[in-house]
């Protein structure tokens, strides 16, 4: 598992060389932030020391090296807008969209594996045909439509719920601001969470009837029906454990999905995250950020895809045998 693990890392460095290369090179390709930071009024020489300061005066490889140099020594460089650590101003937003992702997969996974359970095991029931309905609608309903609908019903019409930002923040481990720990808080949280965690929800509920599904015709689930177990436990030791590996899969590239692209839902409910940081420096040109945020976001599925390999062999022997042969 160790030679595993650090072979993945190795791979992992590669994958962040080339995505580092491939995004600094996109981004830097448009747009110049000096017609968006100077006033339209001043003179050349002006813009030139605007320019100097920054260091866009440097070729693109040379600024590409000093990217890479504070990237390695943890400074993703300097925000042209903020004036403050790229990085810093990542870090500072990522315990909302966490605590947003988190919430929104909680969901999905609480209500997803269950109603694809009862699609699965009873499909011509009344039950089962809605449950599938309904997840035809989270599939087919834009996000930021839903996000709307949302605010028009539960904060304009009913009053229930605040239609934006995070509520109060209580400080987890006396370093972790996180808003689910008080009341006021986890009603700024329901409705964000709610709406990001629709499609993820749709999407568990097929895949896991499907596997329900599938898993029922197998010869192991006939073969304990007949040595007389309860129908409880073929469901949750037999078909359940066999049908987690590709959802345990389509968990962890989800999760690392609903982080990178959070950016509707914070925009819609004006969540103070990463995504919400995102959009306002595309419109301000702010390079040194979108650089520093994609390559967070990459680094964040390279650590998710590795956990899930990790989950594997708890749930498929096969998996360690395979590793130990390799």
């Amino acid at each position: 598992m160790l030679v595993y693990v650090i072979r993945r890392s190795m791979q992992s460095m590669v994958v962040l060389f080339v995505m580092s290369l491939l995004v600094f090179v996109g981004v830097y390709a448009i747009g110049n932030p000096i017609d968006i930071l100077i006033n339209p009024q001043a003179d050349q020489m002006d813009r030139e020391r605007a320019i100097a300061a920054l260091g866009l005066d440097q070729p693109l490889w040379q600024q590409y090296f000093v990217f890479v140099k504070g990237a390695l020594t943890g400074d993703l460089v300097r925000s042209v807008v903020h004036a403050t650590s790229a990085l810093d101003l990542i870090l500072e937003r990522m315990p909302a969209t966490m605590e947003l992702a988190i919430a929104a997969m909680l969901i999905a996974v609480v209500f997803g594996l269950p109603l694809g359970l009862w699609a699965g095991l009873k499909p011509d029931g009344i039950a089962g045909r809605s449950i599938m309905a309904g997840s035809i609608l989270g599939f087919s309903l834009p996000t930021f439509w839903v996000g709307l609908m949302l605010i028009m019903v539960f904060s304009v019409m009913l009053g229930w719920l605040p239609s934006n930002g995070r509520g109060p923040t209580t400080l987890l481990f006396g370093l972790i601001p996180v808003s689910f720990l008080s009341w006021e808080g986890l009603r700024h949280l329901v409705m964000p969470a709610t709406n990001l965690a629709l499609f993820k929800l749709a999407l568990l509920i097929r895949l896991t009837r499907a596997g329900t599904r599938e898993s029922l015709l197998q010869n192991y689930v006939k073969f304990a029906r007949a040595k007389g177990l309860r129908n409880s436990r073929i469901i949750g030791v037999h078909v359940l454990r066999n049908i987690m590996i590709p959802i345990v899969t389509v968990i962890g590239l989800e999760f690392g999905s609903v982080i990178a692209f959070a950016t509707v839902t914070e925009s819609v409910f004006a969540w103070p995250g990463m995504g919400k940081l995102l959009i306002d420096s595309i419109n301000l040109l702010d390079r040194p950020v979108i650089v520093s945020y994609l390559l967070v976001i990459v680094t964040i599925f390279i650590l998710i895809n590795l956990a899930v390999d990790v989950l594997y062999s708890a749930l498929d022997p096969r998996v360690r045998l395979t590793d130990a042969r390799g």
